[in-house]
């Protein structure tokens, strides 16, 4: 599958305050989230959110709130099974990239949706993320089954720009070269499991 930024857009599943201390290695779900997202806004890449049962889970994260083009307020695990859900991702945009939580639930339900509709699906494996390494892994099986390609951020921001003559390669490059450096800001680290 080749997504170019003219057939791609971001979508960030349940990336919610509430939820993302429970998550498992949830630091580095939502780094690689942000920086796909910052790469994705350099390129022009149309970014989405939902929030699973917002009043339950709270908010999408701050670090990743102003990002969203629009976020899309469910109950459903599947958010394609929302009434709403058919005006709310651009019927232009065939190529969805996914991350987000929890993995082998409303992740892994939403990209079986996506897939059902006809959308081609990359799901970001190092963007992704569950309570349990088990769970995680599992939900990344079944959707790799079920037809979604499991891909990593970088890939993903190197499919986007397609050689290294693109404009905007050094602001990415920058943005890939973040990976596990220290000074994350303090709302990411306050999601720490004990």
């Amino acid at each position: 599958m080749t997504f170019t930024p003219q057939s791609s857009c971001l979508l960030l599943i349940d990336l919610q305050a509430r939820l993302m201390p429970a998550i498992a290695e949830s630091v580095r779900v939502l780094d690689t989230a942000r920086r796909l997202a910052e790469t994705a806004r350099l390129l022009d890449i149309s970014i989405y959110a939902t929030e699973q049962n917002r009043s339950g889970l709270g908010e999408t994260v701050g670090a990743l709130r102003s990002f969203a083009l629009s976020t899309f307020q469910k109950m459903h695990f599947d958010a394609t099974r929302e009434r709403a859900w058919m005006s709310f991702l651009p019927n232009d945009r065939d190529d969805i990239v996914v991350c987000g939580t929890e993995t082998h639930v409303c992740v892994l339900q939403t990209v079986r949706g996506l897939l059902a509709q006809g959308r081609r699906v990359q799901v970001v494996r190092d963007a992704v993320g569950s309570r349990s390494a088990d769970d995680r892994q599992a939900g990344l099986h079944s959707m790799e089954r079920h037809g979604a390609e499991l891909v990593t951020s970088e890939m993903v921001a190197f499919g986007w720009l397609q050689t290294c003559d693109h404009p905007r390669f050094r602001d990415v490059l920058k943005i890939v070269k973040k990976v596990g450096r220290e000074g994350q800001d303090n709302e990411l680290q306050s999601t720490r499991v004990p």
